[in-house]
């Protein structure tokens, strides 16, 4: 991006960011908005691919983009699979991140917005650094038969997963998962908005991830280093193999790469 077209855009980023800091600071505290905002936004990013899964049914071309020959998931699957994720965020989820925040109380938040570059640089290394620690510890929950029994086994209910599915894991499972988020935005130090960016793409990575779904936009196509949905389709087929949740690399420097 050219120096001129930074100095465009960094106003705009600067005003969306004091209006959120000035008029919207008790909300950005709120004990439920971390919990709220992972659930809603993990619902609005499944849903288009809930219209591709219903047209899929009907439309050849829509079905020719599926990796799995066989039909899409129904919407009584999309109903209990959304019980069940309702179900965990109530119980566990909501009740750990509104403790996180009400230990961490109000805070100072930065004046100025981050600088595109900053932006882009920050949300770009807790992607990397996220990938990393998923790696290490998705590839744990496999090869530790415990964990994979009483903490991963349940994500792997779907040999043919679908988008909604992405947060379909035990309780420990979507905290640890949780956790790994939280510690990367952490360790880069990253400015409030880019924290919010590094989150709204994981959410949407991990659904694009999840749908069944080789699409002719998607990431996996514009990004080569990207594993994208066939990538981790292989994943739940196999039931091992592809463990980092976006990149190929970790997974073909530990020989646990395997085809799509």
């Amino acid at each position: 991006m050219s120096a001129s077209s930074t100095q465009r855009v960094e106003p705009l980023l600067q005003s969306q960011w004091d209006y959120l800091r000035i008029e919207h600071h008790d909300v950005l505290f709120s004990s439920y908005l971390p919990a709220c905002g992972a659930f809603l936004t993990h619902v609005a990013f499944c849903a288009p691919f809930l219209l591709l899964d219903v047209l899929a049914g009907v439309s050849p071309r829509v079905h020719a983009w599926r990796i799995s020959a066989g039909p899409p998931p129904s919407l009584s699957r999309w109903s209990a699979c959304l019980r069940r994720i309702a179900v965990r965020y109530l119980t566990a989820v909501l009740p750990v991140t509104a403790l996180l925040q009400t230990l961490r109380g109000p805070a100072g938040l930065p004046e100025h917005a981050p600088t595109c570059w900053r932006l882009f640089t920050e949300v770009l290394a807790c992607l990397l650094l996220f990938d990393t620690l998923f790696f290490a510890w998705h590839f744990c929950m496999h090869r530790v038969p415990w964990l994979y029994c009483n903490i991963h086994q349940e994500h792997h209910r779907h040999h043919i997963p679908f988008a909604l599915q992405a947060q379909d894991a035990s309780a420990p499972e979507l905290l640890s998962l949780l956790l790994l988020a939280l510690v990367s935005a952490w360790l880069v130090d990253c400015h409030p908005l880019s924290q919010t960016l590094f989150h709204l793409l994981n959410t949407w990575l991990a659904v694009e991830d999840h749908s069944g779904y080789s699409l002719p936009w998607g990431l996996h196509k514009l990004l080569p280093l990207l594993g994208g949905a066939p990538h981790h389709h292989a994943h739940h087929a196999r039931n091992n193999g592809n463990y980092a949740p976006y990149f190929t690399h970790w997974d073909r420097l530990f020989g646990t790469y395997s085809g799509d």
